[in-house]
């Protein structure tokens, strides 16, 4: 069963999965709240708190009507099922927004993260730099040139998510 949260701003689609869910549950409940963001947000947030130990359907089985599908910014998954977390974290990459995992303890932290404006662009280089500088300190993500002088990998900016 597919329960939709209410009281979350218009661009963030809220859902609670308990017990099995089907196709008709998708197509019933969730597809029109999801259309209905579209008609005013280019990016969606999605928030999905599983109760579940086996949710059911598949998140392609829940979205076949939409054409094209919607851009999600953000992604908040709460759950304590160990495989779904270590699934997420192995489709991190490939998803186009951010992406993460709570705890069902954490369920306020999700809800604040997901419901949170987005940082402007010169806090976000800010941070990003802070997190490329404690990981150099660790070591990592770094790579010796000819001249023997470690230099961080960083990814081509074409590769970066922000379209800005």
């Amino acid at each position: 069963m597919i329960e939709i949260l209410e009281g979350l701003p218009d661009n963030v689609v809220g859902i609670v999965v308990t017990g099995r869910v089907t196709r008709k549950d998708g197509d019933r409940v969730l597809l029109p709240v999801i259309r209905r963001s579209l008609e005013w947000h280019y990016k969606l947030r999605l928030y999905y708190e599983i109760r579940s130990r086996y949710p059911g359907a598949l998140w392609d089985d829940l979205t076949p009507g939409l054409t094209p599908a919607p851009l999600w910014e953000r992604v908040a998954i709460v759950t304590d099922l160990a495989w779904i977390r270590y699934a997420v974290t192995a489709l991190r990459l490939v998803i186009a927004g951010e992406v993460r995992v709570f705890a069902a303890s954490q369920v306020p932290e999700g809800l604040a993260w997901i419901t949170a404006p987005p940082l402007p662009r010169a806090q976000a280089k800010v941070e990003a730099g802070a997190s490329v500088r404690n990981r150099r300190s660790r070591g990592l993500n770094l790579i010796k040139s000819s001249g023997g002088v470690d230099r961080s990998i960083a990814p081509a900016a074409q590769y970066l998510h922000d379209p800005h």
